[in-house]
């Protein structure tokens, strides 16, 4: 079975950690055969607070990543905000993601579809797997090749989310690759004083839970100290435990 593994860190902090994170997926992927798409943020447009860190920007943010395709050989993900961000954001990017709070936006969708490049939809925190197939037609119909579903938990109450994996079942019905993100699923949002707050220590649970549930594939927010990474420090995983975490989730 073919398995769709992303990972990378929340945002692009420099290029060093862009290095050390590429360079950890290229050994994973020799070592387990796996074709791991690094993921990373030119902007965290969705920031809790305005004093937030939200990354380089996207000329200097794409030129980053485009040095690590180029260097490393891997395939790339980052995510769009607005539509005027698809085509540059598509000379580079394999995969565009679309964020969960804007899986509705119409033309972000037809945007993000007319480049050519796979879009993974991230399923909003207010709607069901059920409802994730309407995202799917505007994309289809603005001619979408391939679209991947991303499931990343709904909010239970303030501050928090809980994961209904039936929601995997449901959106395989649609499509037939359907994510776990990992990590985002762990997050208290906004429930850390002005930043979101998380639990890293349920990421493998998160991930075997998936596995069960039918997931084709797993979405990793990595850091090699992830308490001192400047977006989603506390649901991050550490990099020295990817290797291990993805050994077990692809056996």
């Amino acid at each position: 079975m073919k398995h769709t593994i992303i990972a990378g860190p929340c945002v692009i902090e420099s290029a060093e950690l862009l290095d050390t994170v590429a360079a950890e997926l290229v050994r994973i992927n020799s070592r387990l055969g796996t074709d791991i798409i690094f993921k990373a943020s030119f902007d965290k447009a969705n920031r809790t607070s305005v004093s937030s860190f939200r990354g380089p920007g996207l000329e200097r943010g794409m030129q980053m990543l485009a040095d690590i395709k180029s260097r490393y050989g891997l395939r790339i993900l980052t995510d769009i905000h607005e539509s005027w961000q698809a085509q540059p954001v598509a000379e580079v990017a394999d995969v565009l993601q679309i964020p969960a709070f804007l899986c509705r936006q119409t033309d972000l969708l037809v945007a993000a579809a007319k480049t050519g490049r796979t879009v993974n939809i991230k399923k909003a925190q207010f709607l069901s797997g059920a409802d994730m197939r309407f995202p799917v037609e505007k994309a289809l119909d603005a001619g979408a090749t391939e679209v991947w579903l991303t499931e990343r938990g709904n909010m239970f109450g303030y501050n928090n989310l809980v994961v209904d994996f039936r929601n995997i079942a449901d959106m395989l019905d649609i499509v037939p690759t359907v994510i776990m993100d990992c990590t985002h699923s762990v997050q208290r949002p906004g429930g850390a004083g002005g930043k979101t707050g998380g639990d890293r220590r349920f990421v493998p649970q998160m991930a075997m839970a998936a596995k069960a549930f039918g997931a084709t594939g797993w979405f990793f927010e990595v850091h090699p100290d992830p308490d001192r990474g400047l977006s989603d420090a506390a649901n991050m995983l550490e990099l020295a435990k990817l290797a291990d975490l993805v050994k077990e989730i692809t056996e």
